[in-house]
């Protein structure tokens, strides 16, 4: 996922920030799925509000 690898994070943290299970990442990452519009919608505000906090 883009934002993850933005971020720099693993799937591993990415995930246990973000409360997504590993395999819904891999699932989205590899194409296999695709992540909703309105949760990578959230997604993008979360890691926006996390990145302003620090």
């Amino acid at each position: 996922m883009e934002i993850r690898e933005m971020l720099s994070e693993s799937r591993a943290e990415f995930s246990r920030q973000y409360n997504i299970p590993v395999r819904t990442l891999e699932n989205w990452e590899s194409g296999k799925s695709s992540c909703p519009e309105y949760v990578r919608q959230l997604l993008e505000k979360a890691v926006r509000e996390d990145v302003m906090l620090q």
